[in-house]
């Protein structure tokens, strides 16, 4: 019987460089699943993915970080964003950009694709696929990467949402509720991470005083996330989960700008897929 599989990608700003690594090792090696599913700068990253651009990830980690407008207080001056969402989603991505996305590409691969977003007035996860993405309009990535009081909601259909982490990081149950049976899993914080209660609490409650039902979401967000790697361990357990956590320890945060940390993090997502390839292919029976 032919399985459904299914590819999650957590997020985790520029700690995805090391699932970056690993889908241009899929590419390399011409692995492909049924549906896939990221979640804030994992859902950017599947993007390219699925648009069979290799290489292209990499490049939002170690070169066009250096711009002025990619992150930091001049973009939070000026737009919001400590993340300059605009952008990276929209200046460097467009058709015209200096690193277009392969629209077309995308929308001709027959995988199954969606994206998690967080509802700001609800503070739940949300699910969203390829029909909220057209050519030059990639707003449906932004709000699945809109950290919460250092980006500001970006609006879907009239309705503000933020980053998809915030309710749902790591959607494995989602992806089961799909039709999944078989889930490759990319983590990207090492096996042993526990997510502690958020610092800082009256920062973002003052920023995000707006939504109310978010300040709540992230005043849980350690409870939620903790859940979600149990869920995952559980998975794997049973055999219905192949996960990939970095083998080494993460030195790079979600806001570290650094061009050979990242590329050290990319290297070792490449070399944890070779070391496991033959592995995943028995368990996907490809």
């Amino acid at each position: 019987m032919k399985h459904y599989t299914g590819l999650v990608v957590e997020g985790g700003g520029m700690k995805c460089a090391y699932n970056a690594g690993i889908l241009d090792a899929f590419l390399e090696n011409g692995i492909s699943f049924d549906y896939c599913i990221g979640v804030s700068a994992g859902s950017g990253n599947l993007a390219s993915y699925l648009a069979g651009q290799s290489g292209r990830n990499l490049r939002f980690f170690t070169k066009h970080i250096h711009s002025p407008h990619y992150f930091g207080w001049r973009s939070f001056l000026k737009t919001g964003d400590l993340f300059g969402l605009q952008y990276i989603y929209g200046t460097l991505t467009r058709s015209d950009g200096e690193d277009p996305l392969d629209y077309a590409a995308i929308m001709k691969n027959p995988t199954r694709y969606e994206a998690v977003v967080t509802n700001a007035l609800t503070g739940q996860a949300e699910y969203f696929g390829k029909e909220m993405l057209h050519q030059d309009d990639y707003r449906l990535l932004m709000a699945s990467s809109a950290i919460p009081a250092v980006c500001r909601p970006v609006l879907l259909q009239g309705i503000p949402y933020y980053d998809g982490g915030l309710s749902d990081a790591i959607p494995v149950k989602r992806a089961l509720s799909q039709g999944c049976d078989r889930l490759v899993v990319i983590l990207s914080k090492n096996r042993d991470y526990r997510r502690k209660p958020q610092k800082f609490r009256f920062l973002y409650s003052r920023f995000c005083r707006k939504y109310p039902k978010v300040v709540q979401a992230i005043d849980h967000r350690h409870e939620s996330y903790n859940q979600n790697l149990q869920e995952v361990r559980a998975l794997e357990q049973e055999g219905r989960a192949f996960v990939f956590a970095p083998s080494a320890p993460v030195r790079m945060s979600t806001y570290s700008m650094e061009e050979q940390s990242a590329l050290e993090l990319y290297r070792l997502g490449k070399c944890d897929f070779a070391a496991a390839r033959q592995t995943m292919k028995e368990f996907l029976e490809i």
